[in-house]
């Protein structure tokens, strides 16, 4: 009997790009690889969807995009001289697969509360290495270029920069999930105008407008979505479930959970101790893990952990306070004794429950990885300095804001 063959040459269709193409088999079989399979179980934007209700897009639809993307800034560049091997390509379409293949179920929250001792981008080469051993070294080339350590810079800026793959993706493809119409950028055109000077990516003169677009609306998907009070504050709620579940953990409480989150749980994860069987531990743990924890949790004796956890589940969710200066501590202190005697809570106990702190927003740095643009007489400007935009000038500073988090009466 014959072996029947597969054909790993498939087409996939995106709501936003419409056919995406596998460009090969190696690339087919670590999509089917059940490390990156995981990615359909984790939600690109946490808990936006308490927010904007369409929000349910995945790490998986993300990275397929990005691939997508990449492929036709490989063939932009090409088109246009650029020198960019087979072999090169294949590993560029690689590495921005598995960019965020580190991501945990709502990782920002992770790692703010339970894995706080590594980074996700540290668990992605820590996966790109497990899946390189295991395809025979085929990988060895992608791990290089997303290391940054290619000799040929602007491969890895297509993969990490303040204009890659990722960020043309996420903004477009959580602008069309959310609604949220300010966030779309003109993606096709971007690429189009993506050129290489001085082993530097750079955007031709004509893609400037393009890029104050893409600047303006970054910022635009921060405050209204990212950083969107009430989406915060569901963050905020969640860093407090998994903290006190994490704690009472530590003290041997036995807490209802998945053996793979019992693990994060029970144990203090950092880069020393994250081994390969950490990795595979890992691999197994998803939103499903959390979320089916947290339902179960509702019901547990600690007043603290079941209280948190009903509030997040049945989204009664603080109530939240956003403005431009810090709080006066007058204000902050009534806050904190009205809800410890309503409450009946103690000092310690008052923390997971009010809460304060900052948020930045900065949609371009011009201190890193800046944007070139590429004028006909060949000369490179950063983009503040060619934009006769004075709001991408500003845009180029940091903006801080102040919250604070209490339950509603």
């Amino acid at each position: 009997m014959t072996e029947k063959k597969t054909n790993k040459l498939k087409i996939l269709n995106d709501p936003i790009y419409g056919f995406i193409t596998i460009p090969n088999a190696l690339i087919y079989d670590l999509i089917e690889h059940p490390y990156f399979q995981r990615l359909r179980r984790i939600s690109q934007m946490g808990l936006s969807h308490l927010v904007y209700p369409g929000a349910h897009h995945t790490r998986f639809h993300h990275a397929i995009g990005c691939m997508h993307l990449m492929q036709k800034a490989v063939r932009i560049l090409k088109f246009k001289g650029v020198e960019i091997s087979d072999d090169e390509a294949n590993a560029l379409y690689i590495a921005i697969l598995l960019h965020d293949i580190g991501h945990g179920p709502f990782s920002h929250a992770l790692e703010s509360s339970i894995a706080n001792g590594i980074h996700h981008e540290t668990i992605s080469l820590k996966f790109m290495e497990a899946l390189n051993e295991e395809f025979s070294g085929q990988l060895s080339l992608a791990i290089t270029i997303f290391k940054g350590e290619y000799p040929r810079k602007f491969l890895y800026q297509l993969i990490s920069s303040q204009l890659d793959m990722d960020r043309l993706d996420y903004l477009k493809r959580d602008s069309f999930y959310t609604g949220v119409a300010e966030g779309n950028i003109n993606s096709e055109r971007l690429l189009t105008m993506l050129n290489v000077k001085k082993d530097c990516l750079v955007v031709e003169e004509k893609g400037i407008y393009s890029v104050e677009k893409f600047i303006v609306a970054r910022r635009l998907m921060y405050w209204q979505v990212y950083l969107h009070k009430t989406g915060l504050a569901a963050e905020k709620l969640l860093e407090k479930v998994l903290k006190r579940a994490n704690e009472l953990s530590f003290t041997g409480e036995k807490l209802p959970a998945t053996k793979a989150f019992s693990y994060f749980l029970r144990n203090a994860i950092d880069e020393t101790n994250f081994t390969k069987e950490t990795l595979k531990t890992f691999a197994k743990l998803d939103d499903y893990d959390v979320l089916s924890s947290i339902k179960e949790w509702i019901s547990c004796d600690d007043k603290i952990l079941a209280n948190l956890s009903e509030s997040l589940i049945n989204r009664n969710l603080p109530k939240v306070m956003i403005q431009n200066s810090s709080f006066d501590k007058k204000q902050l202190k009534q806050i904190q004794q009205d809800i410890k005697r309503s409450l009946e809570l103690s000092d310690d106990e008052l923390d997971y429950f009010v809460y304060h702190g900052k948020i930045s927003n900065q949609a371009y740095d011009a201190t890193k990885n800046t944007i070139k643009i590429l004028f006909k007489n060949g000369d490179l400007k950063d983009v503040t300095e060619a934009s006769d935009h004075l709001n991408i000038q500003a845009l180029s500073k940091p903006v801080d804001k102040y919250y604070i988090c209490y339950p509603k009466k």
